[in-house]
């Protein structure tokens, strides 16, 4: 075994730990409640939430789609109608090919959403310019976002309604935040909304 490379790895292993903790006790902990408060309200008007991101972040926008359509009503009454712009595949490439990738979540938003509805956007950067167009698009129509940025958070962190920003350089730890952030969001209004029967019977595994 090749013992200084162990020992880095180790000392690596801590520092990451170490930054992900300290960068999430930055997090404005009020911001991040007004929007599971949003979420809640959305759930129970019987309205979409819609997500999207580029990349990894886009891959958190599907997760949301797992946790509140299935783990949310696994526990609750609630029935969360969600919904991903990065989902369908063949759209996304028709959009792209025809029109253009900046527009891959503007087009979709003209099309589906109606008022009550409220789009969650995830970037690393804050400036990737289809988040950018479906944000303007969104502020012009008056849909509430909720923005999960990193790095100096860019336009998202600028323009989103409730934005939730971790001011982190390293991609890896910022879509930790992220990811993280959408699992808390959802247990906490879970909890919060448990069935009485599951209460009884203790079978809250989240």
């Amino acid at each position: 075994m090749n013992i200084s490379k162990k020992k880095f790895f180790e000392s690596f292993f801590k520092d990451y730990i170490l930054t992900l903790e300290n960068k999430l006790k930055d997090i404005q902990i009020d911001k991040l409640f007004i929007a599971s408060e949003l979420i809640l309200k959305t759930i129970k008007k019987n309205k979409y939430i819609y997500v999207c991101g580029n990349g990894g972040s886009g891959a958190i926008a599907d997760h949301y789609i797992c946790d509140f359509f299935k783990q949310l009503s696994k526990y609750t009454n609630l029935k969360a109608k969600i919904r991903s712009l990065n989902s369908d595949q063949y759209l996304l490439s028709a959009i792209s090919n025809d029109i253009s990738y900046s527009d891959v979540f503007s087009v979709q938003a003209e099309r589906y959403f109606v008022a009550g509805d409220i789009l969650i956007l995830i970037s690393s950067s804050g400036n990737s310019e289809n988040i950018k167009k479906v944000l303007k698009f969104c502020k012009k129509k008056k849909f509430k976002t909720i923005g999960f940025s990193n790095f100096s958070g860019g336009f998202l962190d600028k323009y989103s309604d409730i934005s939730i920003h971790s001011k982190v350089s390293n991609y890896g730890v910022g879509e930790d935040i992220n990811h993280i952030l959408m699992h808390l969001l959802m247990q906490f209004i879970a909890k919060t909304n448990l069935n009485i029967k599951d209460i009884k019977n203790k079978k809250i595994i989240l």
